[in-house]
């Protein structure tokens, strides 16, 4: 039998790599689900996902906050509806982006209705669309419990304070500067009231 000896300097080293993989995979990811989001995005992917949505994520990322936007958050096997309603439960704060698509998701308007019935604050952006025109879409899919719930949020979110923004006048650049500002504001007014 031969008994391999390491070096002092040997034994450092295989810890450290054994330290430096352990923070590598750790069991709970900083972006799980599980963890209380600050600011959950709600918007329409094929609308928003790719401009406002995402450039809203990155830069409030950068301020140290923990926003929620599916994409970002999720991955393949999450169950999408347990993932989505939690983040809305434990959030404090939401990001919702209208756009001319919004109101023909149900998970869109699920998602909204969620909001209202927490009686959460919600930050309406509404981007290429007015509040008026929003209106839910009865295709016959939708059950007429679930279209109730989302008439009803949809009526709170147009009579709610927000954003305005068109994609083909104006800067996504200060629209998510002023979005990221105001959650700030809401999240300190938060605190500050606990």
């Amino acid at each position: 039998m031969h008994i391999q000896r390491y070096s002092s300097e040997a034994i450092k080293m295989m810890n450290f790599h054994r330290n430096f993989l352990a923070l590598q995979t750790p069991t709970n990811p900083p972006n799980a689900t599980n963890k209380a989001c600050d600011v959950f995005i709600n918007h329409r992917g094929i609308d928003t996902k790719r401009t406002i949505a995402s450039l809203l994520y990155d830069r409030l990322s950068r301020l140290d906050l923990q926003p929620f936007l599916d994409n970002k958050n999720m991955k393949p096997g999450d169950k999408l509806f347990d993932n989505i309603d939690n983040a809305i439960k434990n959030c404090k704060v939401g990001v919702t982006v209208f756009s001319p698509n919004y109101c023909k998701s149900y998970f869109c308007l699920h998602e909204l209705a969620l909001f209202m019935e927490s009686g959460k604050k919600i930050i309406p952006i509404f981007c290429d669309i007015k509040p008026s025109q929003l209106a839910v879409v009865d295709d016959g899919k939708v059950p007429a419990k679930d279209l109730q719930r989302f008439k009803f949020a949809l009526e709170e979110a147009k009579y709610t304070v927000g954003l305005t923004f068109d994609s083909l006048k104006g800067n996504f650049s200060d629209v998510v500067t002023n979005a990221s500002e105001i959650v700030m504001e809401s999240l300190m007014e938060m605190e500050s009231s606990d």
